[in-house]
């Protein structure tokens, strides 16, 4: 089992979490609640003019301590996950070493439970190369789709 940490879409409550539910794509479980240990800039891209797509550039000391949830995942939904979010052509799937806030999963040999001073190596879906204008976006510490941001997310299935 690996851990996600997911910032935008996939986290509960959000358009895209459905996908972290469907058995067919693999298993997932809740762990946890954390925040990145770097801060890193959480930038909503509005693609097209309409997506309102969040992301993490993959800028490590730069941004905010971005907030997300932690899951673990097997290696049927990694792989579906790696799809879903278009990694490696879109995102690529990097390390983030992620402060644990709240930790709802069990400490046994099959996962590695979070460390001594609370942090977790986790996987997560981040931009590496982008135009350099999107890292002068306004940034996020946490997204949520309907958000004072006012930018609402448009699901894949109404593209």
């Amino acid at each position: 089992m690996a851990h996600v940490f997911v910032y935008g879409t996939l986290k509960r409550g959000q358009p895209n979490h459905k996908v972290l539910l469907d058995r067919t794509n693999g298993c997932s479980a809740f762990r946890g609640r954390g925040r990145t240990v770097e801060p890193h800039p959480l930038v909503i891209l509005v693609i097209a003019g309409e997506h309102n797509i969040p992301c993490l550039l993959n800028l490590p000391g730069q941004g905010r301590r971005v907030a997300g949830e932690i899951y673990a995942v097997d290696e049927q939904m990694l792989s579906f996950l790696d799809e879903f979010e278009g990694c490696p052509d879109m995102y690529q799937r990097t390390h983030v070493r992620v402060a644990v806030l709240e930790w709802e999963g069990p400490r046994c040999a099959l996962e590695e439970p979070p460390a001594a001073e609370g942090t977790l190596q986790c996987l997560v879906y981040s931009m590496a190369t982008y135009p350099p204008e999107w890292a002068r976006l306004p940034y996020l510490d946490s997204y949520d789709s309907q958000g004072a941001h006012g930018l609402r997310y448009n699901p894949r299935e109404n593209r």
